[in-house]
């Protein structure tokens, strides 16, 4: 008898494991169908994203430009909304001023840095110093414009006689040291995707180690770094809040760096920030300077992964 219930117990927590398991299979396969719609609604938020982005400035520039000849407004030399000359040159040139100023300031200091930490520095050095590094892409924007105002223009100004307070020399350097981060990580992890087969194969046939890093590495990571450097110069292209502070309002269209100038991004702050009334054409003209803006920063990105797949090396 005792053997009987054993069996019959035996047989029923058999078949309690068998239907845990097609539960857990059942419940498996739902979750394996549900997954791939869920990430592929995460993809498509990104896009919807810029789609919509892209939507909105299209139809407020098309507002801006059916009062404003299009021609005029990407040739014109005079920024004067509030008087009604809006030639964008002098916006266009302050932003890529600043943009020249920030890539000569990062892509050496940033290269360099990516180049100590991934060939030079031991593995203790590397966990110490790559961290802070990226600290300094994490410090709020505003806070870099208040320091390139109040601490980096009194030093320029001991060297550079008549400098005013609104510069772009100032404002381009604190772009540069803020873009630094990102071109120094993303480089160096271009360097360290390298094999290290052909650094020992280089070493092998005598190579220095400068020898290596310059004729070995940086040739095979080129594409790595070039799109760091691009994204970097995007980056620095959008910056708005250093540029507003330390750069002044003034839209002069000038190369001169100790001028004061104006960006894309700072004039869309003072626009916005102003009283600014809703229909009007300078209201429009926000969202005419915004898809300028929008265009480099998209020709940029274009760039960057044009560069990345011609010049991927695989291993």
């Amino acid at each position: 008898m005792d053997k009987l219930l054993q069996s019959e117990r035996t047989q029923l927590n058999i078949q309690q494991l068998i239907e845990q398991k097609r539960q857990r299979k059942s419940f498996a396969g739902t979750f394996e169908k549900v997954i791939p719609v869920f990430l592929f609604l995460c993809a498509c938020v990104s896009i919807l994203t810029t789609a919509g982005i892209l939507f909105t400035l299209l139809r407020e520039s098309i507002g801006f430009f059916s009062e404003v000849n299009i021609v005029q407004f990407y040739t014109g030399t005079n920024w004067s909304p509030w008087t009604g000359e809006f030639g964008v040159a002098p916006l266009i040139g302050g932003t890529l001023l600043i943009t020249a100023i920030a890539a000569i300031v990062a892509v050496p200091l940033g290269l360099m840095a990516a180049i100590y930490l991934s060939e030079y520095a031991s593995d203790r050095v590397r966990r110490t110093i790559k961290p802070i590094l990226e600290v300094l892409a994490g410090i709020p924007t505003v806070v870099y414009g208040f320091f390139a105002l109040t601490f980096v223009t009194p030093i320029l100004q001991s060297f550079i006689p008549g400098l005013g307070i609104f510069n772009a020399l100032s404002a381009g350097i604190v772009v540069g040291i803020m873009i630094v981060p990102m071109v120094a990580s993303l480089s160096e992890d271009a360097m360290n995707s390298v094999p290290n087969s052909l650094r020992e194969g280089a070493y092998g046939l005598g190579s220095t180690r400068f020898e290596v890093v310059t004729k070995v590495v940086l040739p095979a990571a080129l594409s790595g770094i070039i799109s760091s450097i691009v994204l970097a110069i995007s980056r620095a292209i959008g910056e708005t809040m250093i540029v507003t502070i330390a750069a002044g309002a003034t839209p002069n269209l000038t190369f001169n760096p100790t001028e004061s100038i104006q960006s894309m991004t700072a004039f869309i702050v003072q626009a916005a920030t102003g009283d600014t009334t809703y229909g009007s054409t300078i209201y429009y003209s926000l969202y005419a300077v915004g898809i300028t803006l929008f265009i480099f920063t998209l020709l940029m990105n274009l760039l960057s992964q044009y560069i990345s797949r011609k010049y991927r090396e695989e291993y």
